[in-house]
């Protein structure tokens, strides 16, 4: 089952692997060996750092290290358009930046680094990693195997501009990333587009009293409503997303042709031209690809392939003294590291909220909200608790903890017997955070 899960990222380094090749065509040799042996350090040192810091800190490094790639590339798309768009020479862009040796070396270091420690982040959860890890390793070398015996297939015409090859290879590496929710850059980035929306709309509206502006018609409260919505978050993360690949695309596209006019001869201008045009487009192929994979992974980040446990919420009624009790044991096991969510109802309030027991042992009481999102609820899958609204993931290690998408906590008293809730203090945190979270998007109307 492991090995069928590391198959797209397997596929995803051997794609890297022979695209460094290619677009290092004059250091082969030095980019195959940086790039395996990136691999393999970047798998090792994943593996290590799970055996040594369990929990959120080594996705989180590796989530950085991704992302980071994803700014570098934001970096050399406005380069490369900027070195277009002026219609400069390629001469150190091109041939000389393809042959330098640090620059070879240390991005197909990099590259393979970052592809390891994603195959290894699969290996995390595994029963026998050491077992695991000789698996990763013999199949990574066959797939290595296999880029070096497709690179010497390739004619020798086909090859990446420097934009296109980072732009590739940047998209291979969000696309192995969204396999794994914990990994995923997208939703976070959806979230973090929202949010910046919604904060800065609403610091705006306030500082200039829009609300009481006599020029402002109600119809256009409708309008300025979509900009407290979660789409907004959506389509913005989509532009920031697409953005650097077409980017590289269009530079390629604005790179002048060589110029003909030495040349007399009609027929052997339109043959530089042609081929000059004929080179352009293998240019062109690889970004175009490129933008194919971003598109990808984006679909694998609105619709994941797992199953989130996301359990009924079972009602619960209070004693006389107004207590909540929620029982160890019983049909229930509230220790089983498993979500388990409950509705309480008093008169015409009622709330949802959940216990869990955390990766470090400890019970949490907590609402099926957060205080700044529409209560969609939570569901649980891959050591994480996910916001339904705006796809937020919440480290089971943090789950009990204020602040942020985490979900609002509840005070509680934990005995022998379970857990027991104040009914009150429950009722009166559900409805203010329920106020709150409402506040912002009533002044959208």
């Amino acid at each position: 089952m492991v090995a069928v899960k590391l198959i797209p990222h397997l596929l995803s380094w051997a794609a890297i692997l022979l695209l460094l090749l290619r677009g290092f065509p004059g250091r082969r040799p030095t980019v195959a060996a940086a790039n395996i042996s990136g691999f393999a350090l970047g798998a090792a040192a994943t593996l290590l750092l799970f055996g040594s810091f369990p929990g959120e800190f080594t996705f989180g490094i590796i989530r950085g290290a991704v992302g980071g790639s994803f700014l570098l590339l934001w970096g050399a798309s406005v380069a490369a358009i900027y070195r277009g768009a002026l219609r400069e020479s390629r001469s150190w862009w091109g041939s000389r930046f393809l042959n330098a040796p640090l620059a070879a070396a240390g991005g197909a270091l990099a590259a393979g680094m970052i592809a390891g420690g994603i195959c290894a982040s699969r290996l995390s959860g595994a029963d026998g990693n050491s077992v695991a890890f000789l698996l990763l390793a013999l199949a990574g070398a066959a797939l290595a195997g296999c880029a070096l015996a497709a690179d010497k297939w390739l004619p020798k015409s086909f090859t990446v501009s420097p934009a296109g090859l980072m732009s590739a290879v940047v998209a291979l590496l969000l696309f192995s990333a969204s396999y794994m929710i914990r990994l995923d850059i997208f939703a976070p980035l959806t979230m973090k587009v929202m949010k910046f929306t919604h904060d800065f709309v609403h610091q705006f509206f306030e500082s200039m009293l829009i609300p009481d502006h006599l020029f402002i018609l109600p119809y256009l409260w409708d309008y300025i409503g979509l900009l407290f919505g979660k789409e907004v978050g959506f389509w913005g993360g989509l532009v920031i997303w697409f953005t650097p690949a077409l980017l590289v695309i269009l530079a390629i596209r604005f790179e002048r042709l060589p110029s003909v006019a030495h040349i007399r001869q009609g027929a052997e201008r339109r043959k530089l031209l042609a081929a000059a045009i004929r080179a352009r487009r293998f240019l062109l192929l690889v970004p175009l690809i490129a933008l194919v994979i971003f598109a990808v992974a984006v679909y694998r980040s609105r619709f994941p392939s797992v199953e989130y446990w996301d359990p009924k919420p079972v009602p619960v009624t209070a004693s006389a003294a107004g207590e909540i009790f929620i029982p160890k044991s019983g049909e229930i096991d509230i220790e089983d590291g498993k979500l388990h969510k409950y509705l309480y109802k008093q008169g015409g309030k009622e709330a949802r909220f959940f216990v869990l027991m955390t990766p470090e042992g400890e019970l949490t009481v907590d609402l099926d909200a957060c205080a700044i999102c529409k209560p969609d609820g939570y569901g649980q899958a891959e050591g994480t608790v996910l916001c339904y609204y705006c796809n937020t993931l919440i480290p089971l290690e943090t789950v009990g903890k204020p602040g942020g998408c985490n979900p609002v906590p509840i005070p509680f008293e934990a005995k022998e017997d379970g857990v027991h809730v104040d009914a009150l203090t429950l009722i009166n945190t559900w409805s203010s955070t329920i106020q709150s979270t409402s506040r912002v998007k009533e002044e959208g109307k």
